[in-house]
């Protein structure tokens, strides 16, 4: 049974012990700087495919991570909002060296 969270500052320790394994964060980090790049091609090019893409690239990347290296099940299936959002917490956390890339 999947464990109920009443805010995100809540989720978010549990969203890093997900996490442990430094290729998986890396794998999410380059997956969400694929992303954001794509994000850039919509406001460039206004085609909204690049969107799809943005969104892929992103799971892609962070789930290759979770099935070959931490060996356990993304948080997104169980906790879409708050894992979208711990995705970008850790990716600024990394940036800002408070997470080891």
């Amino acid at each position: 049974m999947s464990k109920r969270f009443a805010s995100f500052s809540e989720f978010y320790p549990f969203y890093l012990g997900e996490h442990r394994h430094r290729i998986c964060r890396r794998l999410h980090f380059v997956g969400s700087c694929v992303a954001l790049g794509f994000l850039a091609a919509t406001a460039v090019t206004r085609d909204p495919w690049w969107l799809l893409a943005a969104l892929v690239s992103g799971y892609a990347f962070a789930w290759i991570g979770h099935f070959f290296f931490e060996k356990n099940r993304p948080a997104t299936f169980r906790h879409p909002f708050y894992s979208f959002l711990g995705d970008w917490v850790m990716f600024r956390d990394m940036l800002l060296g408070r997470i080891p890339f």
